[in-house]
């Protein structure tokens, strides 16, 4: 197909590492070189000192301990309010170090404390594990507020991707297991919906960075099955969870010609439907990741945008 990509990014084009996933050996050979793609992004030299410390919290029951890595305004002196931050991906790529810079530059201005979660990958560890691991740190960040200096009553989860659709898991496995209350959730170009049958996931089968047989081999990564099928969780797609009332107001973000676009349009549009708040920003000329182009108009409005909803979403007062 044709996409009429915002001028300011396609000079880019060529520049943007190519992720093509067609077997298990291409996603080894893809994360063997994540650290080489991951020096090429921009660095954030913050404002204001930004205390960052690695540890782990306890784990799903059976599972090992969860690695989450922790930012805060070092001059802090009251209660903050909280993010539980989960990275991308397609469930089968990132770490803590994916998303470093820009959750620098989140605290650097909203003076939050974040919560980055370190989460099992697929396929060597399919669902339950992702989200179960980052419904685990949920927990952990709640039940130590008081240690991490963050407010209780302003916690929220958010995440990219991959990362968006566990975010939207965690909320439902928050509401559906009586805690830990959530203020707040941000779902950046999610991946909700394992039945790929929408007209964008229908027809993208070549844009940039994410397409139609990347999010096959996503899905059947994680499900460890062919996606599609008739018993999957909503824990795991959330798109399929048949009621979406008592969730958190719900910022949702998607990319003009992105795959995803449309499950995270449908979402919104159901969110809104079962009364939650629920704001959608559909970007023009964008591409999956294409806020990785930072000098672009149009990603400084998506950063922009960002900002803004978590501000509201979370209180923050900055």
């Amino acid at each position: 197909m044709s996409y009429s990509i915002d001028p300011e990014l396609l000079p880019w084009l060529d520049m943007i590492p190519a992720v093509s996933l067609p077997d298990y050996d291409a996603l080894v050979a893809t994360r063997a070189s994540q650290a080489e793609m991951l020096g090429a992004l921009p660095t954030y030299e913050p404002a204001n000192p930004v205390d960052v410390r690695n540890t782990t919290v306890p784990g799903p029951a059976d599972a090992p301990d969860v690695p989450v890595r922790i930012y805060a305004p070092a001059n802090r002196t009251a209660a903050l309010p909280g993010l539980v931050y989960i990275h991308g991906g397609g469930f089968i790529l990132g770490d803590l170090d994916m998303f470093h810079a820009h959750l620098l530059r989140l605290v650097d201005e909203l003076g939050i404390v974040i919560v980055s979660v370190d989460y099992r990958l697929a396929p060597e560890h399919p669902f339950p594990a992702p989200v179960e691991d980052c419904y685990a740190a949920l927990q952990w960040a709640a039940a130590k507020a008081d240690e991490l200096g963050i407010d209780p009553e302003r916690l929220g989860v958010a995440g990219e991707s991959a990362g968006g659709g566990l975010a939207a898991g965690v909320a439902l496995l928050a509401r559906d297991r009586g805690g830990p209350s959530l203020s707040f959730q941000y779902l950046g170009i999610p991946e909700l919906d394992d039945r790929l049958d929408t007209p964008s996931m229908q027809d993208y089968v070549d844009t940039p960075l994410w397409n139609r047989p990347n999010a096959i081999f996503s899905w059947t990564s994680y499900l460890g099955t062919e996606p599609g099928g008739a018993d999957v969780s909503p824990y795991a797609a959330p798109a399929r969870a048949e009621d979406l009332t008592g969730l958190p107001p719900t910022f949702v973000a998607v990319c003009q010609f992105d795959p995803l676009r449309d499950e995270g349009i449908e979402y919104a549009r159901r969110l809104s439907h079962a009364g939650v708040q629920a704001e959608l920003r559909l970007y023009p000329g964008t591409f999956h990741g294409s806020a990785l182009v930072e000098s672009a108009e149009i990603s400084r409005r998506m950063f922009a945008d960002e900002l803004d909803a978590l501000r509201r979403g979370l209180k923050t007062g900055a």
